[in-house]
Parts: C-alpha cells; structure tokens; sequence
C-alpha cells in the first residue's frame, strides 16, 4: 500500500498518562469545564457504585437506552454487556453515580495489562447539572492510578463529534489523529446515507422497550 494513499476512515484518538501525581493531573483539567463540575459534584454529595454484578449491569443497561435514544441510536443488546461481564470478571468494571439513591451517570470500562479502556459512557440528561460524568472519570482516575494504571484509553471519536472530542480534551488528554485504510485500495469506506439524520429522528422517538428488541435483531447481523 502506498504511502500517498489517503486513509479510508479518520477518527480522533485521546490517552490519559497517569503517571504525574494526582495533583498535576487535576490541575491539567480544564478549570470550568472539569475541575468546577468535579467540586460541584462533590458538594452534591453523589453516593458511587463500582463493579460487575447483574444488578449493576441492569442499571447500566437502564441508562444506555436513555442514551441510545437521545443520540438517535439503537442500543447493543442486554445480553452482549451481561456476558462481557461474566467472560471479563474483574477485568470490567461499571461506575455508578448515584443522587438519593437514584443511579443518573455510569462508565464501563475494561482493564488490559497496565492500561485501562473507558469503553461506554451514558447518563441522564435531566441531571447533567450533577455534573455525573466529571465525578465519575475523577473516581475513574483516582482509583485507576492507585491500582497501578499507567495510562486510560479513552477511546476513538469521529472527527465530526465535536462536543465528544472537546469533553474528552478538557481532561488534559494526549490526542492523536487515528487513520483506517482499506485493502485493497479500490474499495473505499461507504459514503454516509444522506437519511442517517432521519434515520436517528425515528430511532429517537421509539419507546426504551421497543428500541431494546429492535436493537437486539439488528446486532446480531452485524459483523
């Protein structure tokens, strides 16, 4: 493959080094967006919830759908997160945040080695003001450093999500262009369809249930 031949996909890709102190690496969020919104949480006093049990994976699961539905998009089947935790054990871990008892924000991620992946992120929108998400990647870090993380990988984003590459910059993370290229070089990705938009409008206004079932026939055929 040429060197010349430009990539077939490109995505933004963001790595958190932990290995400067706790100190260095709070004071390199950015100080409205993170470092007020983590203080702010913990005034909240938000309660916190880690590790892989069913009942943790369904309240998971319960914020997903919200998610999934708010983007437009349908969510992974039940099952594909019930078996990751069973087949992963102590490697995957979930995050919950909770406000008077009610979980609102939580995290999957997978520990490989002496990295860590932060795989899923979902919440609900009616109590951002929590500041959820923040609170949680600090309890992510914290924790992460402590058992002897080096690095947490906070995964590809494509280059058109602006607010999702923007969150993740404002934790102070290394960001790095992530090229795909196709073999052979005629083919090419496919172009986006133009009624994606649309296609997101009528997945966005499909009942949690209705979006479950539909998005449990649909996985099962992609490859």
């Amino acid at each position: 493959m040429s060197g010349e031949e430009p990539p077939s996909r490109s995505y933004c890709f963001h790595e958190l080094d932990l290995t400067p102190s706790l100190e260095q690496i709070f004071c390199n969020f950015h100080k409205d967006s993170i470092q007020r919104r983590i203080r702010h949480a913990e005034r909240e006093r938000l309660s916190y919830a880690i590790g892989r049990s069913l009942d943790l994976v369904d309240e998971f699961y319960r914020l997903l759908l919200v998610t999934r539905k708010r983007h437009g998009l349908l969510p992974q089947p039940y099952a594909w997160f019930k078996n990751l935790a069973e087949c992963m054990k102590d490697n995957l871990q979930i995050r919950l945040a909770k406000k008077d008892g009610a979980s609102f924000a939580a995290v999957l991620t997978l520990r490989h080695r002496n990295s860590l992946i932060y795989k899923y992120g979902c919440s609900d929108e009616k109590r951002h003001n929590l500041a959820g998400m923040p609170f949680l990647f600090w309890r992510l870090i914290q924790e992460s450093k402590a058992s002897g993380i080096d690095k947490i990988d906070f995964g590809r984003s494509d280059l058109d999500q602006e607010s999702l590459v923007r969150f993740k910059d404002r934790f102070g993370t290394n960001k790095s262009l992530l090229n795909y290229y196709r073999y052979p070089t005629t083919m090419r990705a496919p172009a986006r369809d133009w009624g994606v938009r649309r296609i997101r409008q009528f997945f966005s206004i499909l009942p949690e249930s209705v979006s479950a079932t539909a998005g449990r026939l649909v996985y099962r055929h992609i490859g």
